[in-house]
């Protein structure tokens, strides 16, 4: 019998099952979309029941696609976005409230004035984290004060709170496990990465019952017994990681100093830091890349809001394209010193400058300026964005030079020539570019004993094609200086 891990991947925009084979290739795989909410300015809402529909319905395809039966799924492992917030009734499973995106940005001036208290080295601290709406303790906080009933009801008990992945659990398991991993804890802002348990007195300043909050485990580990969903019935979770940490486990970013960046809704550049818990001097995030058998790995981690969403906003805000991979032939036909800059802070700036009061905007148009060079300075925003969070790198004296890429956008090849060329660094595309789904898989298969190590997983990686940098270092820098202009301009 043929035997395979099933991943469940929950992005910003849709949610994908994908089967992997148990030498990690990919077998079958189905995706969706669902809806976006905006109910006011710099807040971003996602219906639970929206992504509950949308996992199960793919899960339910992919394996009637690629299994006869669910004693051929050996191992289940589950990522998703980080941060976003969802608060449920224990007794029912119902959401209290809509799921608050990890880019909404309604908490901020609460930050701003914990900020002002002179809060925040303490909280960076513990956490590793900056104080800031992003992360998920003061989204839990403005649940529970601003929905009617829920202070009250989370004191009594009667509350769970999780981001996706424990939701997607509680789920799937009918409501018999509440548990989280040690990635997804560390992005709530309550979690103390360095002794790896919740902060009795972060939840104090965040005003959180901790009976609101789950269990954390490795992010290999028995999680739980799927129940009543058809094939998957019986099926185990084994493997759990946020979306940034699954995809640095799914390129094999095992050893300190290898680094990678995804390039998803957001983009997210992190570097292994092994069992080192570095302190950044600019402004950059400390977090748990992973757990196994009770020891954390970390990693330095740079957070860039808006990437892919970017492209999106092209293709359904401006209606300048229909597909994104209308931006590629576009970008190739346009000099890159076109001289417009695409500031894409729709909902804040985040690392290096985490300012969420920032707005989007684009400068240097002229009469000539046309569709290709807007589409052209969104796609180059990308890159600048990952330059910004390099330059921090390097001056906490940990610049990557090879990055290992992932994520929808690094299909198009004009994108990452320039990202080599802006960065001054070679980029490494995978044969396979699902490594988000894959280091879920990878988690999985570890527990279940599919995977014996790390180095075997290791051996596993394939390059698809290398992109040097071919940019002379005048014109990079003179490139980069007109993006920083165009921030400073904000």
């Amino acid at each position: 019998m043929t035997q395979y891990i099933l991943s469940i991947d929950q992005g910003t925009t849709s949610s994908r099952a994908i089967l992997f084979t148990l030498d990690g290739n990919l077998h079958a795989s189905s995706q969706q979309e669902f809806p976006q909410h905006y109910p006011a300015s710099g807040w971003v809402e996602h219906d639970p029941e929206d992504i509950w529909r949308t996992v199960q319905e793919t899960c339910d395809e992919v394996m009637q696609k690629g299994c006869k039966d669910s004693d051929e799924v050996i191992a289940v492992g589950i990522t998703n976005q980080r941060e976003t917030t969802v608060l449920w009734d224990r007794a029912t499973g119902e959401p209290v409230y809509p799921a608050i995106v990890w880019q909404d940005r309604r908490t901020a001036n609460w930050c701003e004035s914990l900020k002002t208290q002179s809060l925040e080295p303490s909280v960076n601290n513990k956490t590793g984290l900056l104080i800031d709406p992003y992360f998920s303790a003061t989204k839990i906080h403005w649940i529970l004060e601003n929905v009617p009933g829920a202070r009250q009801r989370a004191e009594r008990g009667e509350l769970a709170f999780g981001t996706i992945d424990t939701f997607l659990l509680w789920r799937l398991t009918a409501g018999r496990v509440h548990r989280t991993d040690a990635t997804n804890a560390s992005r709530t802002m309550l979690f103390n990465i360095h002794k790896q348990e919740w902060d009795h007195e972060l939840l104090e300043l965040f005003g959180i019952p901790e009976c609101l909050l789950p269990e954390v485990m490795d992010s290999a580990a028995d999680f739980g017994q799927i129940v009543g969903h058809g094939r998957l019935d019986g099926a185990s979770v084994m493997g759990m990681a946020g979306d940034q940490q699954a995809a640095l486990f799914g390129q094999t970013c095992f050893e300190s100093g290898m680094a990678k960046s995804t390039y998803g809704t957001g983009c997210f550049l992190m570097l292994n830091t092994g069992d080192q818990a570095l302190t950044s001097e600019h402004r950059l995030l400390t977090t748990v890349a992973y757990r196994l058998n009770g020891k954390p790995a970390y990693a330095l981690e740079g957070s860039i809001f808006i990437a892919g969403a970017a492209i999106q906003w092209l293709r359904d805000g401006l209606q300048l394209i229909r597909d994104a991979c209308e931006t590629e032939p576009l970008a190739e036909g346009t000099p890159v010193d076109h001289g417009v800059y695409l500031v894409p802070a729709f909902t804040g700036l985040g690392a290096p400058y985490w300012d969420p009061n920032a707005r989007g905007a684009i400068f240097g148009l002229t009469r000539d300026t046309g569709i290709k060079e807007i589409v052209t300075a969104g796609l180059q925003s990308v890159c600048y964005q990952t330059k910004d969070l390099q330059k921090a790198m390097e001056k906490d004296g940990l610049r990557p030079i090879t990055l290992r890429v992932d994520g929808g956008m690094v299909a198009n090849n004009w994108v990452l020539q320039f990202l080599a060329d802006i960065l001054g660094a070679r980029v490494d595309r995978p044969a396979l570019v699902e490594t988000t789904a894959l280091g879920a898989a990878y988690l999985a298969g570890l527990q279940a004993g599919v995977f014996k190590s790390l180095d075997d997983l290791s051996s596993m990686w394939r390059c698809d094609r290398s992109f040097e940098p071919l940019m002379t270092k005048t014109q990079r820098d003179k490139l980069y200086e007109g993006w920083i202009t165009a921030i400073r301009k904000l």
